[in-house]
């Protein structure tokens, strides 16, 4: 399937939820411009809501306390778009408003980096502070190829905690260049 059906089936079926809540708004299949952040490109597809027109309560409303309502609406997206394909015909959408997601990724970015640094410096284990499943998913990603440390979550929710350690045989923490 090529991307133009794809985004569009998305942004149809975005309309359709918003609409049944109550909100009518435009939304666009561009991606914002990575370039200008840190952000690493995942691929799949992104459908911002343009909040231009609405109520700062239908914002408020639709990105939820702490992204849970974008999550929420995420996640359906997925679920429902995805149901009965085989895994390599899944399709990723990523919803973003009022550039929610991006500054999110920045601070999480930051959060990884202080993490990383704390551990390099003092060779102990590093737990951060509670943040939902697919935030501790995303702080995996981000340090995934930072040879020297590793992750892992543990405890059970909703007090699971992501963990940055140095990895297995790392030398005392100082990562070679």
């Amino acid at each position: 399937m090529s991307s133009e059906p794809t985004v569009q089936q998305g942004q149809e079926w975005l309309s359709n939820l918003l609409g049944h809540l109550g909100v009518e708004a435009q939304i666009s299949g561009d991606k914002p411009d990575i370039a200008q952040t840190k952000f690493k490109d995942f691929g799949g597809f992104w459908l911002t809501i343009d909040d231009s027109s609405l109520s700062p309560d239908q914002v408020d409303l639709l990105i939820g306390n702490d992204g849970r309502m974008l999550d929420a609406i995420q996640y359906l997206i997925n679920s429902t778009l995805n149901l009965g394909k085989d895994k390599d015909a899944r399709t990723a959408y990523t919803i973003e408003m009022s550039d929610f997601r991006t500054n999110r990724y920045e601070e999480l970015t930051q959060l990884a980096e202080q993490a990383a640094q704390l551990v390099r410096e003092t060779g102990q284990e590093y737990v951060m502070p509670p943040i939902n499943s697919a935030e501790r998913r995303l702080v995996h990603t981000i340090l995934f190829d930072e040879s020297d440390l590793e992750t892992f979550s543990r405890g059970q929710e909703p007090d699971r905690r992501l963990v940055v350690t140095l990895a297995t045989g790392a030398d005392e923490g100082v990562k070679e260049e």
